[in-house]
Order: structure tokens, then C-alpha cells, then sequence
């Protein structure tokens, strides 16, 4: 069997250089492969890079009073987020309800577009135009401790006001997250 093997394989070995002398006589030498840019006008220089593709804002150990969510003067201010460059915000609440015992409310974060013609609308008319909000329901009987979340909304504005409110009976400690990304 070894014998007959040791036979044949000058024979494969004529066959495979005349295949491989065949094929690149046939096709020749690879085409040449050009690459064109953009016209002068779309020039595309610089670098691209995901630093800061994503960033968080946490505010945390804030104590909220009851609130209406539609009253400006009783909402809790929490600061200005600036969003320029980025396309979207995720908004996570979470917090403990002072108290074992309360009547039925929802404690929420709101982000109102920054813009004078909109929060003139809110103080004004208390009209809320263009929130990005998130709101844990908070029923009798639940435990105190709460969460909710709301991912990936679509950011419209440069800079959002951040409102904070609780419209159960009892105060509650609240933190919340915020990471927006590009």
C-alpha cells in the first residue's frame, strides 16, 4: 500500500504545479485596486473617536417635599443639563418614602427644554411642553422604597431644566441618574 502511494505522488505533484502554473497564466496578475476620496468639497480629515460617547449626572440625597407636578413654585429645582452633542438621555429614579404609610401619588424627575418661550408657557399657563420625564407609581400598601427608569429618549433641545416632584402626602429621599448618550 505504501509502495503503490510512493508511486503516485510524483504524479500529484506534476499535476498541482501545472494547476497552480494554469490558473495565474489564465487570470494573469491581480487587477489593480484604486481608491478614490471624497470631491475636495467632503474631504474628510481629523480623527474619529468614541471618548465621551457617553456621560452621567447623578444627584443623590435629595429630600422632596409633596408637590404638585404642575406648580413651577413647589417643584424642586435640581440644576441645568447641558446636552449639547449628545442624541439621547436615560433617566433612572430611586428613593424611600419617608413614612410606612401614604396615600397613593407618583414621585417624578421632569427635564423642561431650556428655552424662555417654553418655561414662560410652564410659570404662565402651567402648560409643560417637551418634558423628558420619568414618574414611579407609588400605591397604598407598596413598600417605601421605589424605582423606576426611562431609557433612551430622544434629546430635542441644548440644555434642559431638571424638576423634581412628589405628589404623595409624605416626603421622600430621592437620587437620581441621568447618562446621556452621543
Amino acid at each position: 500500500m505504501f509502495l503503490e502511494s510512493a508511486k503516485r505522488f510524483p504524479f500529484f505533484c506534476v499535476v498541482c504545479f501545472f494547476n497552480i502554473l494554469l490558473t495565474t497564466t489564465a487570470y494573469g496578475d491581480p487587477p489593480e485596486v484604486r481608491v478614490s476620496n471624497f470631491p475636495e468639497t467632503q474631504q474628510v480629515k481629523g480623527t474619529v473617536s468614541i471618548d465621551g460617547a457617553a456621560k452621567s449626572v447623578k444627584i443623590q440625597g435629595i429630600l422632596l417635599t409633596p408637590s404638585r407636578r404642575d406648580e413651577l413654585g413647589e417643584l424642586l429645582h435640581a440644576g441645568k443639563l447641558e446636552t449639547e452633542g449628545y442624541s439621547s438621555v436615560s433617566l433612572y429614579l430611586q428613593g424611600e418614602i419617608k413614612s410606612t404609610t401614604f396615600l397613593p401619588g407618583a414621585i417624578g424627575i421632569m427635564l423642561i427644554p431650556d428655552e424662555e418661550p417654553i418655561l414662560r408657557a410652564f410659570k404662565d399657563v402651567k402648560r409643560i411642553e417637551f418634558p423628558i420625564e420619568a414618574a414611579c407609581a407609588i400605591k397604598s400598601g407598596d413598600s417605601e422604597y421605589f424605582s423606576c427608569q426611562l431609557t433612551d429618549q430622544r434629546i430635542g433641545f441644548a440644555r434642559y431644566r431638571i424638576f423634581l416632584y412628589d405628589t404623595s402626602n409624605k416626603s421622600a429621599d430621592v437620587n437620581a441618574y441621568l447618562y446621556l448618550k452621543k
